[in-house]
């Protein structure tokens, strides 16, 4: 976590107001695990054209409004962010995401789930500063420590750390709060941070 917090931190994102070519300059020295500077470079630039097209929460919402759909309305987000500044590469890909061929077994964008999180609930730890998707539509931004306690629990029967089990835990969550199941997400997170169950 340390280390995430500390890139972000090194970012200006008042380049989103710059050219392009002052952004790849910008960042020219910016990498993060598998991301090289290139990457870095190309999302700033996909953001900046994207925000000149659309807000992220209506892109968002396109994919989401038929059937009130989270993975849809990311799937649409994602295809929408690859189309405004298509790049292939293995850094760019894993950063940005793709649409999977098979829902049930791609990874749980657990990084999309957080942001979703924090954009559409609005409490002491999120901010809320969506109006359009409902929180009781939100999946759980699923990681190792939250698989592995909700397993202990008897809360999640799945024992493959996939989109399957995000759904599968955030049915049971729906449970005892059909509202808000997210909720849970920040404690069982620290149950299993802290190793206490």
């Amino acid at each position: 976590a340390g280390l995430i917090v500390q890139f972000l931190q090194s970012l200006d994102f008042s380049l989103l107001e710059s050219s392009e070519e002052q952004i790849k300059k910008a960042l020219s020295s910016h990498y993060y695990r598998f991301q090289k500077s290139e990457d870095v470079s190309a999302l700033f630039i996909a953001l900046k054209r994207l925000r000149s097209e659309e807000s992220i929460e209506n892109i968002f919402y396109d994919g989401y409004k038929k059937e009130e759909n989270i993975l849809d309305g990311l799937w649409s987000f994602i295809e929408t962010l690859r189309s405004v500044y298509p790049r292939e590469t293995r850094g760019y890909t894993f950063l940005v995401g793709s649409v999977p061929q098979k829902v049930p077994s791609a990874g749980t964008y657990k990084r999309y789930m957080m942001y979703l999180r924090w954009m559409v609930r609005k409490d002491a730890l999120d901010m809320g500063l969506w109006s359009k998707i409902a929180k009781k539509d939100l999946l759980m931004p699923l990681d190792t420590h939250t698989f592995q306690v909700s397993r202990r629990l008897g809360l999640l029967s799945r024992k493959t750390y996939d989109m399957k089990a995000s759904i599968e835990l955030t049915d049971t969550l729906r449970t005892f709060d059909e509202k808000d199941p997210i909720k849970y997400d920040f404690a069982l997170y620290r149950l299993g941070q802290e190793k206490l169950v």
